[in-house]
């Protein structure tokens, strides 16, 4: 394909939350702010931050309401502040204080939740929380941020500390591919990134579906099918622009999500092209259910949330 962005295919697989304590803890010399959990720090990744950085670190207790809270209230004194935990108990069950405490007065806290999607495995449904970006997506004045790889959501770690305002990452349990070549890869607020150019498709990923799109695409070039992939890591605000130009060069879209295709990538996407260039679209994500117990990898499968799920999308539009 010819993007130096990319990394090696045989690269190591890494979660994106132990890309994001790695980065918290690295930039805590550079940077002054707080780190907040909810007594999952281990899972989280944040430990390696509150190791480093005591004075910094504040583990809340299971008490995810009050966790915001108090990062609202650090943020509004006027320091940074994360704040993590599972996605279902940080912006599920403490979605009022997000609306109400963070995002409603602009403050500089940055949620980033990880254990988000199917991938977070046996601990089944309850914990599968697959509409966090439609719940945070809708929050007046919050960015939201799924990152493709561990490069990526290194980048974003710094990226969201120099941005002014309440954002939400999307961090995952699953150690997936590494995409991005982290001398060469620049993490910009906001833009799609064209991982592969093509003419007769184009797939628009987001997060951890960014390697099955890789991997979809070599399955249609076998069949002809010269597909584009294109990374939405930026959620909100997300880039029309790459959206509408590959909508007109195309004539043919899917999305992929691991995710609800209710309220995420795919319903942000449709708003787009519905105002702005009407295009044929598919999507790929979870068809409006709620998870089930099993491995990670076996659940990408089961829900066709992979390479195979993708292609399938994109023939049918051909037909």
């Amino acid at each position: 394909m010819g993007n130096m962005i990319l990394a090696d295919k045989n690269s190591k697989r890494v979660a994106t939350r132990a890309a994001y304590g790695n980065a918290l803890a690295n930039l805590g010399e550079k940077y002054s702010f707080f780190v907040l959990d909810a007594d999952l720090s281990g899972s989280t990744q944040t430990a390696i931050f509150g190791e480093k950085y005591p004075e910094r670190f504040i583990n809340c207790g299971i008490a995810e309401q009050n966790m915001i809270s108090i990062a609202a209230g650090i943020a509004a004194a006027g320091t940074p502040a994360f704040a993590s935990s599972f996605a279902m108990f940080a912006c599920g069950r403490a979605f009022e204080q997000i609306r109400n405490s963070v995002a409603y007065p602009e403050l500089n806290v940055k949620i980033c939740a990880s254990h988000a999607g199917v991938t977070v495995g046996e601990d089944g449904a309850t914990h599968q929380f697959c509409e966090d970006i439609a719940l945070m997506r809708s929050v007046p004045q919050m960015t939201v941020i799924n990152p493709a790889d561990a490069t990526e959501a290194y980048a974003a770690v710094e990226a969201i500390l120099n941005h002014d305002g309440p954002v939400y990452m999307r961090l995952g349990r699953f150690a997936v591919p590494v995409i991005f070549d982290k001398e060469n890869y620049s993490f910009e607020l906001g833009k799609g990134i064209v991982l592969a150019d093509g003419s007769d498709v184009a797939i628009f990923a987001t997060g951890i579906m960014n390697a099955a799109a890789l991997e979809a695409r070599d399955l249609l070039t076998a069949e002809g099918i010269d597909a584009a992939v294109i990374n939405i890591h930026t959620i909100k605000p997300i880039d029309k622009e790459i959206i509408v130009k590959y909508a007109e060069k195309t004539g043919r879209i899917v999305t992929a999500e691991e995710h609800t295709v209710i309220g995420g990538l795919g319903s942000a996407v449709a708003e787009v092209t519905s105002e702005l260039c009407p295009t044929r679209m598919a999507r790929v994500g979870i068809e409006d259910c709620f998870g089930t117990s099993g491995k990670a990898a076996e659940l990408l499968d089961y829900f066709n949330l992979n390479a195979a799920g993708i292609a399938a999308k994109v023939k049918a539009l051909f037909r």
